[in-house]
């Protein structure tokens, strides 16, 4: 008899909290991720209707990598995080790194916002490398849009299945681009959801955003054929990625996506990118 596959679920960090934090932040991949992201997220903060305090929820915050750097500028985050390991080395960190501002770590699934924080607004909500982890991302969109205040931002970031389908092409693993980019044994860090950008960009129209800005986070880097260069010649391929990082020619090409974007106001509502009234 024939093994029958487990059903696709989504995936969580436990026990393997500091794996991800030594993996994704401890290396030259996520040390660009970091740098592009937080300039990019500067930006947004510097906008004059953000230039102030800031309630803040980082929907799949993790062990809070972004949510402490967001608090030490003394706003008050909310961390909504699937895994305990992950929001108990989050705790840890906070103990050591104490910051001016607040950070409050719940156990919960982005799904389930609504529920876990039932009536409340926030000014920045920030989803970072979390829908590509879901069976089905789409949904999530319109949770995270209810959980803004009018005026608020949402920060977006996912794992670009353009980019994963280029880097699959230059290296010659047609095998697996014809399996549809799914390993036959996945690995501990592979996204089960790689996510196009024109399908993102449409389920945030559907939900009555406008895209203020997008940047590809490692558009060089994994590309490059000398893999050690990527830690030798670190400061100039940081400085290449941060500088093209939002050319239209390169983009499309990050590992990641970031998207920051904002709801329409309801007079703009039901008006389609290029301008015409949708039915």
């Amino acid at each position: 008899m024939l093994k029958q596959k487990a059903p696709p679920h989504d995936q969580s960090f436990d026990n393997r909290a500091e794996f991800f934090k030594k993996q994704i932040y401890g290396t030259s991949k996520g040390k660009i991720r970091g740098a592009v992201v937080w300039r990019d997220l500067e930006e947004i903060l510097a906008r004059p209707e953000m230039s102030r305090h800031l309630r803040i929820l980082d929907a799949g915050g993790g062990f809070g990598y972004i949510a402490m750097k967001l608090a030490a500028l003394g706003h008050d985050v909310t961390l909504v995080d699937i895994s305990q390991d992950m929001l108990d080395l989050g705790k840890r960190e906070l103990e050591e790194h104490p910051v001016s501002g607040s950070i409050t770590f719940i156990r919960g699934e982005v799904q389930k916002l609504n529920e876990i924080l039932p009536d409340q607004k926030f000014d920045l909500v920030i989803c970072h490398a979390v829908l590509e982890w879901l069976v089905d991302p789409k949904p999530v969109i319109g949770i995270l849009k209810s959980m803004l205040a009018p005026d608020g931002m949402l920060s977006l970031m996912f794992y670009n299945r353009t980019a994963l389908l280029f880097q699959s092409l230059v290296v010659g693993n047609f095998d697996y681009i014809r399996q549809g980019l799914v390993k036959k044994r996945r690995q501990k860090l592979t996204p089960i959801t790689p996510l196009y950008i024109s399908e993102v960009r449409r389920w945030l129209a559907e939900n009555g955003f406008t895209v203020s800005g997008m940047s590809g986070v490692r558009i060089i880097h994994d590309y490059m054929r000398d893999k050690t260069e990527q830690v030798s010649k670190f400061d100039d391929l940081l400085s290449f990625e941060l500088e093209y990082s939002r050319s239209e020619d390169f983009a499309h090409l990050g590992r990641y996506i970031h998207i920051w974007t904002e709801p329409l106001a309801e007079s703009e509502v039901g008006i389609s990118e290029n301008g015409k009234e949708e039915n």
